[in-house]
């Protein structure tokens, strides 16, 4: 079969469409023709072995994926790896039922990007109705799902971050208050300018160095931080726990991986993100369907920022 397989590490010239041998599921796994899989931030990090899980070679990579099964049966799942292909081997106890009005593109963006977007808001933010909510990189897959799905539990004022007009004006197409610049020389400050001169409730971070930093100096007493990816590569400052109690703040981290120990959590936030989408009360950003062949630019267009919403490879293509 096909599949884009990387046995080097390295920049997007390590991956390349191979042939390769088809998957054989063993117990408690289901083999699914491929309609869809997803790309994410963390595919080019372990693409460069520099993600929190390391890879070992040659390896197939891609961890959500939508398809079908011999029978019929349409399934979207989270994997370890092997997504990037025409079949995959998924775990069943980690397979979600999707609905046939869901595109595959939705499909997919509602699992790595749409359950990380759920727990942050609901738990590791534990965003409660009136709390205004900071959300950084307000037009990605995480961000702009985060942002619909903050105003849908109540949140008194979104406040989104954006590093393009263009990004900013669809976060407030989604349903944010405001929208604030990253690059802002005093992200503090603009943050609370933002929220009406007030300091901000939650904060869901996913940039690292200074965005993180001037982030949690904007947090109001009893504030949160769930700092939960660190796309620019670089560390925060080193966090003061004497600052956190002055402000009884909270600094959480949040990886989706850990939340698989609760399967019906999960099961039940997938079920309730794809009945929203199926209503028309959460809008899934398409932001590319890409033939696997063209993988590379993939890659490329992600690392470089100009990607917004949901980038899917199509297998068959």
């Amino acid at each position: 079969m096909r599949a884009v397989q990387i046995t080097e590490f390295g920049g997007p010239e390590v991956v390349a469409v191979r042939e390769v041998p088809e998957p054989r599921p063993g117990a408690g796994q289901i083999l699914i023709d491929v309609a869809r899989c997803g790309v994410n931030f963390a595919d080019t990090l372990l693409r460069e072995n520099a993600y929190i899980a390391a890879a070992a070679l040659p390896l197939v990579p891609g961890g959500e994926v939508v398809g079908r099964t011999a029978d019929g049966r349409r399934l979207a799942a989270m994997i370890e790896n092997g997504g990037y292909a025409e079949k995959a081997v998924i775990p069943e106890d980690r397979a979600f039922p999707v609905p046939e009005e869901i595109d595959d593109v939705a499909a997919v963006a509602l699992l790595a990007q749409g359950l990380t977007a759920w727990w942050l808001i609901n738990h590791t933010g534990h965003v409660r109705p009136g709390e205004s909510v900071v959300v950084h990189a307000a037009a990605g897959g995480v961000g702009s799902l985060a942002v619909q799905l903050a105003k849908m539990s109540g949140a008194g004022r979104v406040i989104a971050t954006a590093g393009t007009p263009e990004k900013r004006e669809l976060a407030l197409s989604l349903g944010a208050d405001a929208a604030v610049d990253p690059a802002a020389e005093d992200l503090t400050a603009a943050l609370c300018e933002a929220n009406n001169g007030e300091h901000v409730d939650v904060v869901l971070e996913m940039t690292g160095g200074r965005v993180t930093d001037q982030s949690i100096a904007a947090l109001a007493p009893f504030g949160r931080l769930a700092f939960y990816g660190m796309a620019s590569l670089v560390e925060p400052e080193k966090v003061s726990p004497r600052a956190l109690q002055r402000r009884s703040a909270t600094v959480s981290g949040f990886w989706l991986m850990n939340a698989f120990a609760r399967p019906e959590t999960l099961r039940k936030a997938y079920a309730e993100l794809t009945a929203q989408v199926a209503a028309g009360e959460l809008r899934v950003i398409h932001g590319g369907d890409y033939p696997m062949s063209e993988v590379r630019r993939v890659h490329e267009d992600l690392r470089g920022r100009r990607t917004t919403g949901k980038l899917v490879l199509d297998p068959s293509r």
